[in-house]
């Protein structure tokens, strides 16, 4: 989660488990995935080069798909009682996060704020305040996510007060919270590999109890697209039904492994 910004927009949505007859019938958790719309130039820079700014862009944007297509199956699939949110940048109102919004079935509000500590933030006040009692927070970059990590920080986050899921760069890839807890995003230096270990810090501090879930590998840097990559092709000589890549995904990464292979 590096480059990820929110701010609630108005959009159509369920009724929120505001009263004790709204809790029982509504999900009391919220899935909130930080995304930018995959204009060129604007994500996925730390990739450029070698990766042109199109083709960073195009990688970014198929694994945005993932994460919402991965996400509405736990949903189904794992029957997880969460409703999911997509805080957009630059704003909920691109074309991409309207096709997002109508396609994937998925709640948009806005990013907002200075830097990325202070977008989460407003994004669990935005969320907290329409009447959730567990809010997680993930990022677009670990399209290998098992989606039993989502469910075991749910789980984890029912005898915790912090959930963490530690990036291998020192980061983390999710946060799960009950309540909003300001502190844990100020004097962060994101996009360092002390993120994580401040961010458990601030918690002990406050006197909150963390759990933290597998680490995992998110793609930031050129070795992190490479091992994607080596992931990818390994994951190609398996059944089908078995794969953990979309087929979208896994043929954008062939196509970025030839022509890093021919620009080498």
């Amino acid at each position: 989660m590096k480059e990820m910004s929110v701010r609630q927009s108005e959009t159509k949505t369920n009724p929120s488990p505001k009263s004790p007859g709204a809790s029982r019938l509504t999900p009391h958790a919220a899935l909130v995935i930080f995304a930018k719309a995959p204009i060129p130039g604007q994500v996925k820079t730390r990739l450029c080069p070698p990766l042109m700014p199109d083709e960073a862009a195009t990688l970014h944007g198929s694994f945005v798909l993932d994460t919402l297509e991965r996400t509405k199956l736990a949903s189904t699939k794992l029957k997880l009682p969460f409703d999911r949110y997509l805080a957009c940048a630059p704003s909920s109102t691109h074309v991409f996060f309207k096709v997002m919004e109508e396609r994937q079935g998925v709640k948009v509000i806005n990013q907002v704020g200075d830097d990325l500590g202070a977008r989460m933030h407003q994004a669990f006040e935005a969320i907290f305040a329409r009447g959730y009692r567990q809010v997680l927070i993930i990022g677009t970059d670990v399209p290998t996510l098992p989606l039993d990590h989502i469910k075991h920080a749910l789980t984890k986050l029912e005898q915790s007060d912090v959930v963490l899921g530690p990036a291998q760069d020192g980061g983390y890839y999710l946060i799960g919270l009950k309540r909003p807890v300001p502190d844990l995003f100020i004097d962060i230096p994101w996009s360092t590999d002390q993120v994580l270990r401040l961010t458990q810090d601030k918690a002990a501090t406050a006197g909150l109890k963390t759990a933290l879930l597998e680490p995992w590998r998110d793609v930031d840097t050129l070795a992190d697209l490479q091992a994607i990559i080596d992931a990818n092709r390994a994951d190609c000589k398996k059944p089908k039904n078995e794969r953990t890549f979309s087929n979208r995904t896994a043929g954008v990464l062939e196509t970025l492994a030839k022509r890093l292979r021919s620009r080498a």
